[in-house]
């Protein structure tokens, strides 16, 4: 069952013999144990795969006719495991799916290095660090790559389509970032089932950082959680060839 974040306190509170609060801010400690729930959650989420943060979602374009072959990672994404491209020729109504292969950044400038400025399909571009890269532009995208960690740099883009690469031709599917509210009325970012855990670990810690007490009972409720968690089969095997996002937090 699903828990407030006034709810959590509250509950954490009663297990300490502390006093009754209508608030998280209410008294020092209730907000000393909404920070704990807080930090709980985080590395509760950073445990494994979470389906329910799993989601679509389409790069944003770069903005700038100086960066046709650029896109931008959307801030709520952490992780990118799959990235389409609508590959479609001029006059053809049906969309064309094209998976867009990752290389990591010392592939990907061996691979474009290798190009000939000489070449009229061969445009030289000024990336957002100022370095620049050899980008085709007569052919739809076929590698990706990120020197940032926010910006997607493509290998190509096809000028007689569209002047830059466009959001609406991106099909991708990664992990977003949860988001967290310190409001009396908050729902952690869980499955209904994950609560107990959630509530179980924070109990503990709240018990030892605040009252110095190791709580035995609270450990083994919170061991006993993550146990019956990890028989849950949420886990999914990683595109070891994608980079993870670990920059917001």
């Amino acid at each position: 069952m699903k828990m407030t974040l006034l709810e959590i306190v509250q509950d954490i509170l009663n297990s300490m013999d502390s006093d009754e609060v209508n608030t998280i801010s209410e008294t020092i400690e209730s907000d000393q144990v909404a920070q704990i729930v807080r930090t709980c959650y985080y590395e509760l989420i950073s445990r494994r795969d979470w389906p329910h943060l799993k989601e679509l979602f389409k790069l944003d374009a770069s903005g700038t006719s100086d960066r046709p072959s650029h896109m931008v990672i959307p801030s709520r994404v952490v992780e990118m495991r799959e990235l389409k491209y609508d590959c479609k020729k001029s006059g053809e109504t049906n969309r064309k799916w094209k998976d867009i292969k990752y290389l990591t950044p010392e592939e990907f400038m061996c691979y474009t290095n290798a190009r000939n400025l000489d070449n009229s399909n061969i445009v030289e571009i000024t990336d957002t660090s100022g370095a620049t890269i050899l980008i085709k532009n007569d052919a739809a995208p076929t590698y990706w790559t990120s020197f940032d960690d926010e910006n997607i740099v493509f290998d190509s883009y096809d000028s007689a389509i569209d002047t830059t690469l466009v959001s609406s031709k991106t099909q991708c599917f990664g992990i977003r970032q949860p988001t967290w509210t310190k409001d009396d009325s908050y729902y952690p970012d869980l499955p209904d089932d994950a609560f107990p855990l959630l509530l179980a670990e924070s109990k503990a810690v709240a018990q030892f950082q605040v009252r110095q007490f190791q709580d035995q009972a609270a450990a083994q409720q919170a061991q006993r959680q993550r146990f019956r968690m990890s028989q849950k089969s949420w886990s999914t095997h990683k595109q070891n060839r994608y980079p993870n996002y670990g920059r917001k937090t």
